[in-house]
């Protein structure tokens, strides 16, 4: 009779594995705590058991021989018999699977690989500190380290072990010990210098000085449009604007040679700039620089100007008594001028400087200019005009004094009072005031406006001139009349002229008969 033995059930045999597997996870632990015990005893000096198989054991412990600082793994006793191995494969064998059993011989070999490395490093330990001694002489020797990263000990084996150079060698360091580091400049030139870092930073606007042969183009314009304006301030920033550097005296001497060829209104407003411009922008040494300057040009610039020498006199005057040159200007050329136009300039100044009453003389040395000139001058300057015409009768005398009053605008003045010396005089005044009044209009000197302007004002005041003159009407008449012929007035002034006569429509011995 054949007994049948029932096969395991699968979960029978999955509990029976676990069970092995902790029971080996148990034995592993206790093997590591002998061993434990075992190093610990072995590290203070003891003998760590009697018996003589685990004295043995010790010592195979402290002698491993050493290869190149790695000990091979088939001269370490393995922690466990030869009867537990084949015990322990043999129920591997019998209960695993091949991919267990596999797995399980690379976790064996792991293990004691990691306690094979454990083991080197202490015993090399445990017989350095035995014996006393350094091993091959050199206990900072690097032979079989691994390289730490960032470390500045010499990896030569050689030395004493101590930072290359003392701690001051290679990029980035501290340097040696007691090293004074001095403050450096930062360089500008340097490609890492960096503008912003560097603290506060003054920006500031450089202007060129101005060349020599470009100084002319700059100035003259600044100097035409002051004669235009006026405005000394304006001058004086444009003038801070520019960098004339040593150049500076020049603008003085370049307003003079202007104004020379121009009109007195120039010569005036140029003596004003050069007044407000020392103290401010020159000083009186560049004055005295710009008038050497002039002086040695005169020859030069009486070509242009036959009157400079006279004129540049007046200048030199001028400035001096406005505090704009030293006092002691002419007593440097005394007896060293040989140029004669020079001399006669600065004896011109000479005879100014020694009038009486200088200052309120030298003031209007130039005269006043145009529209500042005040009304009432103006119309004493223009009855001095005609009056001096009626004794000379040169046209052109009479022109050139008109011109330098330099009020065109004014004009209508002169007609006024033309007209007016013709009905309070008698003889050929009327004759003579025609042909003035012919001569400029005909070289446009009094544009048709003017005249109409004029010739207007008299007939507005008619009546009151009538109350002094009392045949005021007939005079007008006539004297328009020859104005017309001679192409002085328009035909609609001329009939635009009050008449005022005692005309009878009815005479008393006529019969009653009506006049024409």
């Amino acid at each position: 009779m054949i007994k049948v033995t029932p096969s395991p059930r699968k979960g029978d045999m999955f509990d029976a594995n676990i069970t092995q597997r902790r029971n080996r996870v148990a034995c592993l632990q206790e093997g590591g705590r002998n061993w434990i015990k075992r190093w610990g005893l072995l590290l203070n000096g003891k003998q760590p058991f009697q018996d003589s198989a685990m004295a043995t054991e010790g010592e195979t412990w402290t002698t491993v021989q050493k290869h190149d600082g790695v000990l091979s793994f088939d001269d370490v006793d393995h922690p466990y018999g030869d009867e537990d191995e084949a015990a322990l494969e043999a129920e591997v064998n019998g209960n695993w699977t091949p991919q267990e059993k596999a797995l399980h011989e690379a976790r064996l070999k792991a293990k004691a690989k990691r306690r094979v490395r454990k083991s080197s490093s202490r015993s090399e330990s445990l017989s350095e500190s035995l014996s006393g001694e350094l091993a091959d002489g050199d206990s900072y020797s690097s032979k079989g380290k691994v390289p730490v990263p960032n470390d500045r000990k010499s990896r030569t084996g050689k030395g004493r072990g101590l930072p290359k150079k003392g701690g001051a060698g290679g990029k980035g360091v501290w340097g040696a010990a007691g090293m004074v580091y001095e403050v450096e400049e930062p360089d500008v030139k340097d490609p890492n210098y960096d503008e912003v870092a560097q603290g506060d930073t003054v920006y500031a606007t450089v202007v060129p000085e101005v060349d020599e042969r470009e100084l002319e183009k700059t100035v003259n314009p600044i100097v035409r449009e002051y004669f235009e304006h006026g405005d000394t301030k304006e001058v004086q920033m444009l003038l801070k604007e520019l960098n004339l550097g040593h150049h500076k005296y020049e603008f003085s001497s370049l307003a003079v040679s202007l104004s020379l060829e121009g009109k007195a209104s120039h010569r005036e407003l140029t003596s004003r700039l050069l007044r407000d411009l020392v103290g401010k922008v020159l000083s009186e040494s560049d004055m005295a620089r710009a008038f050497d300057k002039i002086l040695k040009e005169l020859p030069d610039l009486m070509l242009d100007t036959p009157e400079a020498p006279q004129m540049l006199g007046q200048f030199i005057a001028r400035a001096i008594a406005d505090h704009a040159l030293p006092m002691a200007f002419l007593d440097r050329y005394k007896g060293k001028v040989d140029c004669d136009h020079a001399r006669a300039a600065l004896d011109r100044a000479a005879v100014l400087l020694s009038m009486k009453r200088e200052m309120v003389r030298l003031d209007n040395v130039w005269g006043v200019g145009g529209g500042l000139r005040p009304v009432k001058h103006l119309v004493k300057e223009m009855n001095f005009l005609l009056k001096e015409y009626l004794v000379s009768g040169e046209v052109k005398e009479a022109e050139r004094c008109l011109r330098d009053l330099e009020v065109p605008h004014f004009h209508h003045e002169l007609v006024y009072e033309a007209v007016v010396m013709v009905l309070e005089s008698k003889g050929d005044t009327a004759v003579k005031m025609c042909k003035l009044l012919q001569a400029f209009w005909k070289i446009g000197l009094i544009t048709v406006d003017q005249m109409n302007r004029g010739f207007q004002r008299v007939y507005d005041e008619l009546p009151e001139i009538n109350l002094d003159v009392p045949h005021a009407h007939s005079i007008m008449e006539s004297f328009t009349d020859l104005c017309y012929q001679e192409s002085v007035i328009t035909k609609q002034l001329r009939d635009s002229c009050p008449s005022r006569g005692r005309k009878r429509f009815v005479s008393e011995g006529d019969g009653g008969l009506i006049k024409n």
